[in-house]
């Protein structure tokens, strides 16, 4: 069951992340982790993050910031999630119009609803769902507006995609499509499976297709902007993280990377920028992989 805490992120942005009006986008993301410290040092050394305290009475809570902007929310897992089996991740908040019609919706679609719609008094409601093939997200209503997430997909240290690992891509499409409104966007045939895009509002965001036997569950996975693959992967080795996939190159000429932080949450890099090569690293890291392994 996914952890979570959004008063504070939201309380605590002084506006600066919009969930208001937002149906179907991505709006907001927090790392729930073992141990606060340990990952806002691994964060700071990859990202180059800073961290703001938004604790709460008996909750606390950090904004993970560029600048004075906030990037994603930090927290403890509870020890109740712990003794449960949940580990450290990230979880990722889609905004909707209605979080009482949406959490209705994914029970008659065949979803699960661990925590129910949550007030937060004057700023938002949320609740955290698993879809039918049990990956999790958090769904939100706010009552503020600003600067989105949403809005600035390719600046360095925001997430600039998102994507699903399914059981079955074609029936996770269909899900989250009847449920967020998202739309098929340009997809790439692999020697496994279809990678599968989509949309939301007109934009693409992210890609779903469907996981390889060898990951045991369904997750979402988050993709951090950066502007030079290489050395945030070095970064992420140096800071105590693992690779667990690439620098590889994807269609179009990005770079990506899948990495785990020290406390073993999965988040992932991408770089934009088109080159041939980039040197040793690559090599070693992914000449010998099979291409199935993606």
């Amino acid at each position: 069951m996914a952890a979570t805490a959004l008063t504070p992120a939201l309380a605590g942005s002084k506006g600066e992340t919009d969930i208001a009006n937002s149906h179907g986008r991505f709006v907001w993301y927090e790392l729930v982790t073992t141990d606060m410290e340990a990952a806002k040092a691994f964060y700071a050394g990859v990202m180059g993050w800073s961290a703001r305290d938004a604790s709460m009475p008996g909750l606390p809570y950090s904004l993970l910031t560029i600048g004075d902007s906030p990037v994603a929310g930090l927290m403890a897992l509870p020890e109740n999630a712990r003794r449960m089996g949940v580990t450290p991740h990230w979880i990722g908040y889609v905004g909707v119009d209605d979080v009482d019609a949406a959490v209705d919706q994914i029970k008659e679609l065949g979803g699960a609803i661990y925590v129910p719609p949550t007030d937060i008094p004057n700023i938002s409601r949320f609740s955290v769902f698993a879809d039918p093939q049990m990956a999790t997200l958090a769904l939100v209503k706010g009552q503020k507006s600003g600067d989105a997430q949403s809005s600035r997909p390719d600046k360095p240290g925001r997430v600039g995609w998102h994507e699903l690992f399914a059981l079955d891509w074609e029936k996770a499409f269909a899900f989250y499509g009847e449920l967020f409104g998202w739309r098929k966007a340009e997809s790439h045939p692999g020697a496994i499976d279809t990678y599968q895009g989509f949309s939301a509002g007109g934009e693409t965001i992210g890609g779903m297709f469907t996981k390889p036997a060898t990951v045991p569950l369904p997750f979402w996975l988050y993709y951090f902007n950066v502007d030079d693959i290489e050395g945030a992967a070095k970064r992420v080795e140096a800071g105590g993280g693992q690779i667990l996939y690439g620098p590889a190159e994807v269609p179009g000429g990005a770079w990506i990377v899948h990495c785990a932080d020290p406390q073993g949450a999965m988040f992932a890099l991408l770089d934009r920028r088109s080159r041939k090569a980039i040197g040793y690293f690559y090599f070693e890291r992914t000449a010998s992989r099979d291409p199935a392994d993606r």
